[in-house]
């Protein structure tokens, strides 16, 4: 480095400008030897190589250089010179006019690789890095409310690039103002060709014009789901349809204005498409459902429609075109008839079908249903929700036409009796059967010795059935030997009397058992299931029995062996039944309730403890009587358990 010229006279630094006034004096300035470094004081640390060339104008010493200055088609081009995903999000963090700026260019339009050679000056010589990005699509997004907006769905596809690629994107809700538009989906559909799978729900400042650049860019695309999209029209879902042939999964609900033109598109030029389901959509009709399902490369295998203005056509073209349909939902299909659903049961092309759900459609009779049972040789499970024109009568034919059938719901099917569902129960092999709030149901004691038994069955679930009482519930006891699973909350007739005839008929041990709500169970049923079924018991759920006391758990606590779950909230319990459940050395419970147990007190915090070395989860909300200090203490002793209080 050349030496520094000896400075005497005073420190004084220099402040800037220039050292001669004149050109003259700045011509013997530059005179200087080439090889003489100018000294400037240490407080801004530079230093001035010569020769000097300085001009006539003064030099600007506050005037800062800046990238801003260039326009906007450089820095494009700067950018798209960035192959690295780091180095493109600190860029995006710049200004949000860098940020737009980034969003604006498509994904392919990057240096995808670069070589990057390094010369270390050693003997290796130089050496190359080539620097790749992968993006397969592995990460996932979710924006929710006020965070679903433009800006944050722009940093979001600049910030996946290079970290994996964006392959979920879920948009649930956004704000009037300042909500996701169809900028913010553009960006993304530039940013993230890897997408896979979009949601968007409620997003009301959406319309084709952002689908459309989804269908452009993201040509991987294989789930869609669409719901409250006021703005979506079938522009939107053609362009999907042309654009993304791998679309394997497509959902529509409450969307205005897509109708049959654009899923006719998707029928025709979405070979792949295996679900589909559409809700409260007005302009979808038969044309439009007809087109998925008669399409010669259907391989639909999931259908749900809801709340459409379909009619019997549609529903006769699915019984003969839905070959490969396992799945079926229909609800709400005011315009299907009787007649409807009598062609696709006798149609004879559900063969395939497993599961089906049919839910407030007046169409659905005793003469339908038990044509749907002849049509769908290997339908399993079969639930029907609201249908009031089915009885007890219908539904013994339906059981005995359907010979797969394995799991039946009822909900709310008021005309189906007693009778009905000993009938079912006596003549087909189910595995499970669940009654939900069906009100036709009385109890009533038959003289007549039950024909057969039903050994299959080993769930039962009756929930809310107010007419279903003692004499109903000793009648499933003796019908059904094997059951493990019982579900009858909210049955409040049941006493003590009808529950123990099927507690001692079930000879294969009981696992899962539910009484929550029967208000008129005491100690005596608890000791009884626990002295016959301890062996086996995992689950029991005695919320709101109101009889059930200490002498309760100090069964439960003797007898039972695997029981893990626990639920006595709202029952008599004190902190003598806590107690004996704390000394029962065999007990490995889980899961404890004593939700609106006033007798619970402080006094069971160590009794708490030491259940807590195995508990995950414990609620305790609503016990009055226990401190918040102890509440403290217990959370605090307790850390692996999750406390509600």
């Amino acid at each position: 480095m050349p030496a520094l010229v000896n400075y005497s006279g005073d420190d004084d630094f220099y402040n800037g400008g220039s050292f001669y006034t004149n050109s003259t004096d700045l011509g013997r300035l530059c005179s200087i030897s080439s090889q003489v470094d100018v000294y400037c004081p240490p407080r801004k640390r530079t230093r001035i190589s010569a020769p000097f060339h300085f001009g006539e104008a003064e030099v600007e010493q506050n005037k800062q250089p800046s990238i801003d200055v260039l326009p906007d088609e450089c820095l494009v081009e700067i950018f798209k010179r960035i192959s690295g995903g780091k180095e493109r999000s600190s860029c995006a963090c710049v200004s949000k006019h860098w940020l737009m700026l980034l969003t604006s260019i498509r994904k392919g339009e990057y240096e995808s690789s670069k070589v990057v050679k390094e010369n270390f000056g050693s003997n290796s010589g130089d050496v190359e890095m080539i620097l790749s990005e992968e993006d397969d699509g592995y990460l996932t997004r979710c924006l929710e409310g006020k965070k679903a907006t433009d800006m944050r769905l722009a940093a979001v596809a600049v910030g996946t690039s290079g970290h994996g690629g964006l392959g979920k994107l879920s948009i649930r809700g956004s704000s009037s103002s300042r909500g996701v538009t169809n900028f913010g989906l553009s960006a993304v559909a530039r940013g993230c060709p890897s997408l896979k799978v979009l949601s968007l729900w409620n997003v009301p400042r959406v319309g084709d014009e952002g689908l459309c650049e989804i269908a452009k860019e993201c040509h991987l695309l294989e789930k869609l789901d669409l719901c409250q999209c006021p703005h979506l029209s079938n522009k939107g879902l053609i362009a999907i349809a042309a654009n993304c042939p791998n679309l394997t999964a497509l959902s529509i609900q409450s969307c205005p204005k897509i109708g049959n033109e654009g899923l006719q598109a998707i029928g025709k030029l979405c070979p792949k498409l295996q679900s589909i389901s559409i809700k409260d959509c007005p302009l979808v009709g038969d044309h439009g459902v007809s087109s998925l399902l008669s399409s010669a490369s259907s391989v639909l295998s999931k259908v749900k429609l809801q709340g459409l203005s379909i009619t019997d056509f549609s529903l006769a073209v699915i019984g003969h075109y839905g070959k490969s349909v396992t799945n079926l939902m229909l609800s709400g299909l005011q315009n299907v008839s009787e007649k409807g659903f009598w062609v696709m049961g006798n149609a004879q092309g559900l063969q395939k079908l497993v599961s089906f759900t049919i839910a407030s459609c007046w169409g659905v009779s005793d003469v339908s249903l038990e044509a749907i049972g002849k049509g769908c040789a290997n339908l399993k499970q079969m639930c029907l929700r609201r249908c009031c024109f089915v009885s007890g009568d219908g539904l013994v034919a339906f059981a005995k036409s359907a010979g797969s059938l394995e799991c039946l719901q009822l909900e709310e099917c008021n005309r189906v009796t007693q009778s009905g569902v000993i009938g079912v129960l006596s003549n087909c092999g189910l595995k499970s059967l669940t009654l939900v709030k069906c009100t036709g149901i009385k109890d009533i004691s038959l003289e007549a010795p039950l024909s057969s038994s039903c050994n299959s069955l080993k769930s039962l679930s009756i929930r809310n059935c107010p007419g279903f009482g003692t004499a109903s519930l000793a009648m499933v006891g003796r019908l059904c030997p094997q059951l493990q699973h019982v579900d009858l909350s909210g049955l409040c007739a049941i006493t003590d009397a009808g529950l123990l005839p099927l507690l001692e008929n079930c000879e294969a041990g009981l696992v899962k058992v539910n009484l929550s709500g029967c208000l008129n169970l005491t100690d005596e049923v608890v000791l009884h299931l626990t002295k016959l079924h301890g062996a086996t018991l995992e689950l029991l759920n005695l919320n709101g029995c109101r009889r059930i006391t200490d002498a309760s758990l100090a069964a439960a606590a003797e007898n039972c062996v695997f029981l893990s779950d626990l639920d006595v909230s709202s029952c008599a319990i004190t902190d003598v039944g806590i107690a004996a459940l704390s000394h029962a050395e065999q007990l490995n419970l889980q899961v404890l309730s004593f939700s609106g147990c006033s007798g619970v007190s402080n006094k069971s915090m160590t009794f708490l403890k030491k259940l807590g070395k195995t508990l995950v989860g414990l609620n305790l909300q609503h016990c009055n009587s226990i401190s918040t200090q102890t509440i403290e203490l217990l959370v605090e002793s307790l850390w692996r358990c999750d406390i509600l209080f």
